[in-house]
């Protein structure tokens, strides 16, 4: 997978560049789509709760399965698609008794390659297997954060984790923030890192490209009138005259968000870098 500049022909075309990739030119699997309907950041009021959204291609959700809970049951890598919801490309999965699914593509994960799970499953891209089961020190993606529930953590385009230690009925993951967690053994992980990793050196170039992706233009807050931002108003090129802070008045940068005696803390180790 490479990345390709274009040329300056127009002026939205300078620096602009997008990935070549070997994704296959196929519809994707039919019974594996869903209807998406865009909410243009609106609540069910109709009310506008989260700005900058709206617009953008249609498109179609594809179920991607987290859970591989198909233990035993070995799967041919069919394709590798792409998916419009997510910067990760996905795999299509045959299982031996007839199902299809779809799965993230981990690194390295071609067409006509097998997949399996379970404890007899070999250290190979896209096999999973509980964590008690995998060695210290691997790459892991797709982690399960209570047994037999789904894969929440480590899913986005060239991201990955480490099983860095084990202790009694925990492991200890490193996360790609550099935040060490207490996973319990009996969760499901995919070994590998998952694939598509150019994906962060891509230039949109335009404004066009983003608003295709439903992101609307975002105006900064000193360059608003008072009554639509605290930071608005004043004459000539001013700072605000505050901390800085969103259109409801929350501070930001530096202020500290999260909840005190979450429950979740306790098996935070060590905290993300800040």
């Amino acid at each position: 997978m490479a990345i390709r500049k274009c040329k300056p022909i127009t002026p939205g075309m300078r620096g602009m560049s997008y990935l070549v990739s070997e994704v296959a030119k196929k519809k994707p699997e039919k019974r594996l789509l869903a209807k998406r309907k865009s909410s243009g950041g609106r609540n069910n009021l109709g009310r506008v709760t989260a700005k900058h959204r709206g617009g953008g291609a249609k498109r179609r959700l594809r179920i991607v399965d987290f859970t591989r809970n198909k233990i035993g049951i070995a799967a041919k890598v069919i394709a590798i698609e792409y998916d419009p919801n997510r910067s990760a490309n996905i795999a299509l999965l045959h299982y031996l008794d007839g199902e299809k699914r779809y799965i993230i593509a981990p690194l390295g994960l071609k067409a006509e390659d097998w997949v399996s799970g379970g404890e007899e499953a070999k250290l190979l891209p896209g096999n999973f297997m509980k964590l008690k089961d995998i060695p210290v020190g691997t790459e892991i993606h797709n982690i399960e954060l209570r047994p037999k529930s789904r894969g929440q953590l480590v899913r986005s385009a060239g991201a990955y984790a480490q099983l860095v230690a084990k202790e009694g009925d925990f492991a200890h993951i490193k996360l790609p923030s550099g935040e060490v967690r207490l996973i319990q053994l009996e969760c499901m992980a995919t070994i590998g890192r998952v694939g598509n990793v150019d994906w962060e050196n891509v230039n949109f170039g335009k404004a066009g490209r983003s608003r295709l992706r439903g992101k609307k233009p975002h105006v900064r807050g000193v360059a608003k009138n008072p009554h639509d931002h605290p930071m608005g108003g004043g004459e000539g090129k001013t700072s605000g005259g505050r901390h800085p802070c969103s259109s409801k008045g929350l501070l930001a940068k530096g202020k500290k968000t999260r909840k005190k005696n979450k429950p979740q803390d306790k098996f935070i180790i060590k905290r993300r870098k800040q």
